[in-house]
């Protein structure tokens, strides 16, 4: 089957005509729903800030360049300043501006680009774990409010450990801890934490677990986003604190984890309980709920967030017209003018059809003939009878003058063959032989008389 563009004729049919604005309806919808969210690297260039606080923008690379759009509600989370010649990394989809029918970016995420690919790598496997439901919140355990003894899987002699010694030992010192070394950056440390974490769920000996380890770059961190590692977590008999970096940072075992702590000090405030006082520890049980809560909705946003992108949100549409906003402005004040001058013209052109259809001039042009019509009635009938009988006069005079017996008056005569009233006239020597009768008609009566032979 062949298969016509919608405006070409076809055999048998009829031509199938797109608006302008359709067209470009349509080829958004088909861009925004084939495309997922991509990672781009560019340079910013062409970079215009309007009063809307939306960024306007190009991004380019030595062969090409695409238009882009970053809203306010976007760019207000940015951690630096935008500036033209940036090379950047960006999250995107991609859109179509209607109005003018551009192919642009609509951006929802930018970086600087000197961790653009370990930040895009980190996404790709966060997505793809998400997608698998590794971080589901049904597959989340509570922590034991009162646990027998803490697992802490963390360089032994890193920061981490100290702080969360500190804590724990001012908490809860009557419960003890067991440290499972391992390395927390470089090449072997994946293995290594897994390794301990294998050992933890063999020997059952503690009934929660911390990962931790001190702040970083993402190149430091870049362990704990380690897909193994994330598996086993999440695969762990025994509930497991993920406690890596600093409260910015999030890696993947942190959506991995049965719950993530900000710092390492914070995972050793909500495993170990305070002793000390009942009232803080209701306290603590209480900010646990808080966090538990909080994670859920986090994770639960994320899902939104992933489902959304699968359909058309009503979002886009509002980002649309936010776009749009500068150019509307000047156009409707043009068109408003532009009305009013056409309704002040069209009510000038009624009043002049109102004015050339006033019945008054009308009812006076009927009263002008009315009047006429009536002096013609009154005119005498005597008048009109004398005319009458003097037209009468003519015509019989004429008639009169046109008779027959008027001819004969005046001394002609008509000869009739035969002496019957219904003889014909003679017009003929010709017509009568010796003996034929004739009747002659004067004008004061007829003259009998017979035709005699030709006398030799």
């Amino acid at each position: 089957m062949i298969n016509s563009p919608p405006n070409t004729p076809i055999p048998g049919g009829e031509r199938h005509v797109y608006s302008v604005s359709r067209l470009n309806l349509e080829a958004q919808g088909l861009l925004e729903g084939s495309f997922p969210l991509v990672w781009l690297e560019g340079e910013l260039s062409n970079l215009s800030r309007p009063g809307s606080g939306h960024l306007y923008f190009s991004l380019k690379d030595d062969r090409a360049q695409v238009n882009a759009a970053m809203f306010r509600n976007r760019n207000q989370m940015l951690r630096f300043q935008p500036r033209n010649g940036l090379q950047v990394l960006v999250r995107a989809r991609i859109s179509l501006y209607v109005p003018r029918g551009n192919f642009q970016l609509i951006i929802e995420h930018m970086e600087e680009a000197g961790e653009g690919r370990l930040r895009q790598q980190f996404e790709m496997l966060k997505e793809k774990l998400r997608a698998e439901g590794l971080f589901d919140p049904e597959r989340k355990r509570p922590l034991p409010a009162m646990p027998r003894q803490i697992g802490l899987i963390t360089s032994p002699s890193g920061a981490a450990v100290r702080d969360i010694l500190q804590v724990l030992q001012r908490r809860c010192p009557q419960i003890p801890v067991l440290v499972y070394p391992a390395a927390v950056q470089g090449r072997d440390a994946p293995g290594q934490l897994r390794a301990a974490l294998a050992l933890a769920n063999a020997r059952q000996d503690c009934d929660v677990l911390i990962l931790a380890r001190g702040g970083g770059s993402l190149e430091d961190l870049w362990a704990f986003n380690d897909e193994q590692l994330a598996r086993d977590v999440a695969a762990s008999a025994i509930p497991v604190v993920s406690a890596v970096g600093h409260e910015i940072d999030t890696g993947l075992t942190d959506f991995a984890a049965d719950l993530r702590a900000p710092t390492p000090s914070a995972a050793a405030e909500l495993v170990g309980p305070d002793l000390s006082l009942s009232g803080e520890l209701l306290r603590t049980l209480q900010r646990r709920l808080v966090r538990q809560m909080r994670q859920q909705l986090a994770l639960a946003a994320e899902r939104v967030t992933a489902l959304s992108r699968r359909i058309r949100h009503p979002n886009q549409q509002l980002e649309q017209y936010a776009q749009q906003l500068d150019e509307l402005d000047a156009r409707l004040r043009r068109q408003l003018k532009h009305q009013l001058a056409m309704q002040h013209q069209r009510q000038h052109q009624l009043g002049q059809r109102l004015r050339a259809q006033n019945p008054a001039a009308r009812v006076q042009r009927h009263r002008l003939h009315l009047d006429s019509l009536t002096r013609r009635l009154r005119l005498p009938a005597p008048r009109a009878l004398q005319d009458a009988q003097r037209t009468l006069g003519q015509l019989g005079q004429r008639l009169q003058t046109a008779s027959p017996l008027a001819t004969l008056a005046r001394g002609y005569s008509i000869t009739f063959v035969g002496d019957a009233s219904d003889s014909d006239a003679l017009r003929s020597v010709r017509d009568v032989t010796p003996g034929t009768r004739l009747r002659t008609r004067l004008v004061d009566g007829d003259i009998l008389s017979e035709v005699l032979p030709e006398r030799t």
